[in-house]
């Protein structure tokens, strides 16, 4: 078994029935056993109470067995024209080790992504794997495709959309540029004492630059726009130009 690449602190990494584990330390028991007979994607997939979530492949939201650790759990797909060839076999270690160094660089710099719980790895053929990520759960989540699908009220959608402002705003203050911004990369959480809150998704491919430069947050804001107008030409979603534009504040300049 291939040792893993360097992990964060606060997180362990351990080999369980010939699967290699990387979890973060207090949840590394309910990880193990989720995988001790087949693979993290299997546990969900079985789970009684499994709810399944829409996305690449099929992911699921499911208790671990400690049944407190709420995750979403997401079996690793390649995308673009080589998918049917590639699949879900990927060179190891996978993108995964790179989503979870990306995400606790996110949170600790103040912007809002699901914590990554675990990842596990699984041999199929010389330095070959498939993996498993699972994510902690935000509940009460949809995201931005899910919330544009239907019309909304004028206030709901002003302050939905200033929370994927705020979102943008913060990515480029500290310069993250998202190759794959679009809509359903995009997780808004509304409850009722709170206002609209909203979560960056799929930051494995994320990359850093200078922070607060301008160029970063227009490509991060077109990118998200031309999601928005594409799935619009299609149907699936019902958006104005006029609030599409409350988004622009967040190209400018950040002091």
């Amino acid at each position: 078994m291939i040792a893993p690449p360097d992990i964060p602190t606060g997180y362990a990494s351990f080999v369980e029935s010939g699967v290699l584990v990387v979890a973060l330390g207090s949840c590394a028991g309910a990880v193990r056993r989720a995988v001790h007979d087949g693979t993290l994607h299997t546990y969900a997939a079985n789970h009684p109470s499994r709810r399944p979530l829409r996305g690449r492949g099929m992911a699921y939201a499911v208790p671990l067995p400690d049944g407190l650790t709420r995750v979403v759990v997401r079996h690793s797909r390649h995308g673009g024209v080589l998918a049917p060839l590639t699949g879900d076999r990927f060179l190891y270690p996978t993108r995964a080790p790179e989503e979870l160094r990306t995400a606790v660089r996110l949170r600790a710099a103040g912007v809002a992504t699901p914590e990554v719980i675990a990842y596990a790895t699984y041999p199929a053929g010389r330095l070959i794997v498939r993996c498993d990520v699972a994510t902690r759960e935000v509940e009460g989540g949809l995201d931005l495709a899910e919330f544009l699908a239907r019309e909304r009220s004028p206030a709901e959608m002003r302050s939905a959309l200033a929370a994927v402002r705020d979102l943008l705003d913060a990515l480029q203050r500290i310069g993250a540029r998202h190759p794959d911004l679009n809509i359903a990369n995009v997780l808004l959480v509304n409850h009722a004492s709170a206002p609209w809150q909203a979560y960056v998704l799929d930051v494995d491919r994320v990359t850093f630059g200078r922070p607060g430069d301008q160029s970063i947050g227009d490509a991060n804001l077109q990118r998200l726009l031309r999601s928005a107008r594409k799935q619009r030409s299609r149907g699936a979603v019902t958006v104005a130009d006029a609030d599409l534009a409350r988004l622009g504040a967040a190209a400018e300049v950040l002091a």
